[in-house]
């Protein structure tokens, strides 16, 4: 089979970097095992895989499709003809190029394509990140030959039979980082080795309650003498941009490409609780204070962020509690050596380093040769 040039793999998903980095790194697998394979993604226009996808090499298609907004009427009267145009769209592009297998890694851009590609007799795998499943991978779920998970007790959601624990995909990198690798980020950055680092990301989008807590107490933290590498996100950029000190070590972006970098100095984690974010946090064994987003479908972030506490591996604070309790949060733990060590050790512990390679050969096992 690895010699076959006519093997086509579609990846489809995104929306956020929680589904397009995985994505990705699914994709990097199957070409290590199967060098020959081609690999297509679909995902849906104006989103981050159509930006991210093709700088990693590799073709996407797009799709007029958008997810749910909620609180926001007119938006939503546009969700039957997007559908609708999707999953034509995504008709047509089954039917063109063949697919043998697809893979979905969640999000509402993978839903018209996988239904179509398993109607029309496709095998379709899902990624499944999250410790509470989306909508978009329970509606296909019935249709999915395999479904690779990253938490336990999924079965009261999928078909017992169905599931594969594989953990979630993150880059090799993120297991590699050395001290000379570790030097160099100090380097790249303008930080000082000597002096504690707090890394703040509020995900690919930016959170405006994050960004809030850190600018109210950023004298604070200067004068702890606390560094901050600050990622507000692109629609934040213009408003806190401004606070950007590199003399006081305090760095604004809106998105960092290499996060692995800001991971590998950072004392302590000020992050979302997405899957992606978990997951790479636990391949580097961070200690992280987790910020839920409480406007993701049924709060699938706090379901991940409690599994974490309840292991001792990190701790959690809502969007609520980030005025009166973050700063005090991080400065009673930044400087507790032992503190972080143990949320250090116990994420580590649960940090799966071969999934992108489990999900990659778990899709070929079920590749039809055409």
């Amino acid at each position: 089979m690895s010699d076959n040039k006519n093997i086509l793999v579609v990846i489809s998903g995104g929306g956020t970097g929680g589904h397009v980095f995985p994505a990705i790194a699914i994709a990097q697998a199957i070409e290590k095992l199967m060098p020959n394979a081609n690999i297509k993604f679909v995902g849906a226009y104006g989103r981050l895989e159509m930006d991210k996808v093709p700088k990693a090499g590799y073709e996407i298609d797009g799709l007029w499709i958008d997810g749910f907004i909620r609180k926001k009427i007119v938006p939503n009267l546009l969700l039957p003809f997007k559908l609708t145009s999707s999953l034509l769209k995504s008709f047509y592009l089954v039917l063109k190029n063949k697919p043998n297998i697809g893979i979905g890694v969640g999000g509402y851009a993978s839903g018209p394509y996988l239904k179509m590609a398993s109607w029309l007799g496709v095998p379709i795998i899902l990624q499944e990140a999250n410790a509470f499943p989306g909508i978009t991978n329970k509606l296909l779920a019935s249709g999915a030959s395999k479904i690779c998970v990253a938490y336990n007790n999924l079965d009261r959601f999928f078909p017992k039979d169905k599931i594969i624990f594989t953990g979630n995909p993150v880059r090799e990198t993120f297991f590699k980082i050395n001290d000379i690798e570790k030097s160099e980020a100090y380097k790249h950055f303008g930080l000082k080795p000597n002096k504690p680092v707090l890394f703040v990301t509020g995900g690919s989008g930016g959170a405006k309650p994050m960004n809030i807590a850190i600018e109210a107490d950023l004298a604070k933290y200067i004068n702890l003498g606390v560094q901050i590498i600050w990622q507000c996100g692109k629609a934040y950029l213009e408003q806190y941009k401004k606070y950007a000190n590199p003399e006081n070590g305090i760095l604004v972006f809106d998105f960092i490409d290499k996060i692995d970098n800001a991971y590998a100095i950072a004392d302590l984690v000020v992050s979302r609780a997405g899957a992606l974010s978990i997951a790479e946090q636990q391949a580097m064994g961070k200690a992280v204070i987790l910020v839920p987003s409480p406007y993701v479908t049924e709060d699938h972030q706090t379901k991940n962020a409690e599994a974490l506490v309840k292991e001792n591996a990190a701790l959690m604070l809502k969007d609520v509690e980030l005025e009166n309790k973050l700063f005090e949060t991080v400065k009673n733990t930044i400087f507790n050596e032992e503190k972080k060590e143990n949320f250090a050790k116990n994420m580590k512990a649960m940090a799966v380093n071969n999934a992108a390679e489990e999900i990659a050969k778990e899709a070929l096992k079920l590749i039809k040769i055409k």
